[in-house]
């Protein structure tokens, strides 16, 4: 038996590029608030600026509110400067332990009053105490189709292994390193002469397009946002 018409949503996916699932969904802010974000990161910082954009456009209802990094040099803290979002940085070298630097980021978020924290391209393993402070609440982007390819370089796993389909992951993240909760997938196809730049570039723009939704859906679980 129906129960009323299928809601149509956009499909994102992009023909013999890459394949997203689920499909974006639309979800509204609970009353006239905001999520409020928090974001680790070390490199470039694209999808940091994803994720603000994202936010500023009005396809995610929240604003980042916060950025850390451990790289004082790194693009992330030049991207946030630009996009006039406050940025904290903690030197993981200065730190005497990784509970030490993940109690500094609790400290940092906390002060900032955020909702959920995304690591976006964080390159430090966190810990338990990180974790447990945001249960739920700690959302990771990794560039491969987990459970395959965890850990680092995982893009130049995937051309080793000789596979055909690679991707991106956006999950809730656990104590081991790249397990949690799935989110959001997409499946890119390894092309014949792709380079670890080549595929890196096909998969970093699925992050930057899976990441904002994976934060919807994270926040929706935890009924921050309402469908």
């Amino acid at each position: 038996m129906g129960h009323g018409p299928t809601p149509v949503h956009q499909n994102v996916s992009e023909h013999n590029q890459a394949i997203q699932w689920p499909l974006p969904q639309e979800f509204q802010g609970s009353g006239e608030t905001c999520l409020r974000l928090g974001v680790l990161a070390s490199g470039s910082g694209s999808n940091f600026e994803a994720l603000a954009q994202a936010c500023q456009s009005g396809q995610l209802a929240a604003n980042v509110c916060q950025l850390v990094v451990n790289n004082p040099f790194c693009g992330a803290r030049e991207r946030a400067e630009r996009l006039g979002i406050p940025c904290i940085v903690h030197d993981h070298r200065g730190f005497s332990s990784r509970e030490a630097l993940d109690q500094a980021l609790i400290d940092s978020f906390r002060r900032a009053q955020v909702d959920l924290v995304v690591m976006a391209g964080w390159m430090r393993i966190v810990t338990e105490r990180l974790i447990d402070a945001f249960p739920e609440r700690l959302v990771n982007i990794h560039p491969s189709l987990l459970p395959s390819f965890r850990g680092a370089r995982a893009i130049e796993q995937a051309l080793s292994a000789g596979v055909r389909i690679t991707g991106c992951t956006a999950h809730l993240v656990s104590l081991e390193v790249d397990t949690g909760p799935i989110l959001v997938q997409a499946a890119v196809p390894v092309l014949d002469g792709d380079t670890p730049q080549t595929l890196a570039a096909r998969i970093h723009r699925q992050e930057h397009k899976i990441l904002p939704h994976a934060v919807q859906l994270a926040a929706h679980r935890l009924a921050l946002l309402s469908p």
